[in-house]
C-alpha cells in the first residue's frame, strides 16, 4: 500500500500525484505529508530495483525534524530481515509512482550498516550517525543534530 491508499483523513484526495499546480492547494502534500501514511511505502533505487519498504520514521523530538527512515530489506516474511536507518535526506519522494527512491545499488545496501529488530543501535550516538551518513553520502546541515 502507498501513502495515497493509507490516507484515512483525505489529505491527498484530489492530488492526482501532485502533478499540476492546481492540485498543490488540494491538500498538504507533497511537501508536508502524514508520517503514518508513509510507513509501509516501497523504496526502490534509481534502477527501479526494489529495496524494501519503510517500517518506521524516526523523529528528532527536540528539533522537530525527521532524522531517519527505518527500511527493511531481505529476508522472507520477516525472517532474516535486516533493518537500516537511512537518513531522511537520502530519500527522494517519487510522486508519480507513489514511492521513495534511494540512490543505492542493491548490493551496496546489503552491506550497509544495519541491525535486526531485537537489537536497535543508539541512533543518538554521533559516531554511529556519522557512519550512517557517510555510507549514504549525506552531509547534514549545520543546524541538524544528526
Amino acid at each position: 500500500m502507498n501513502y495515497e491508499q493509507r490516507d484515512t483523513y483525505g489529505m491527498y484526495k484530489g492530488t492526482r500525484g501532485f502533478a499540476s499546480p492546481a492540485h498543490l492547494s488540494a491538500g498538504p502534500g507533497p511537501q508536508l505529508m502524514g508520517a503514518n501514511t508513509l510507513i509501509g511505502n516501497d523504496v526502490c533505487n534509481q534502477h527501479d530495483e526494489d529495496l524494501g519498504d519503510i517500517k518506521e520514521i524516526m523523529l528528532d523530538v527536540s528539533s522537530g525534524r525527521v532524522a531517519y527512515a527505518v527500511l527493511s530489506f531481505g529476508g522472507f516474511l520477516g525472517v532474516g530481515e535486516k533493518l537500516f536507518a537511512v537518513p531522511w535526506s537520502a530519500l527522494t519522494l517519487d510522486t508519480e509512482n507513489k514511492r521513495f527512491v534511494l540512490a543505492v545499488d542493491k548490493e551496496r545496501l546489503s552491506h550497509a550498516p544495519g541491525f535486526d529488530k531485537d537489537s536497535w543501535p543508539d541512533m543518538q550516538d554521533p559516531t554511529w550517525s556519522k557512519e550512517v551518513q557517510d555510507y549514504y553520502g549525506v552531509t547534514p546541515k549545520l543546524e541538524d543534530r544528526y
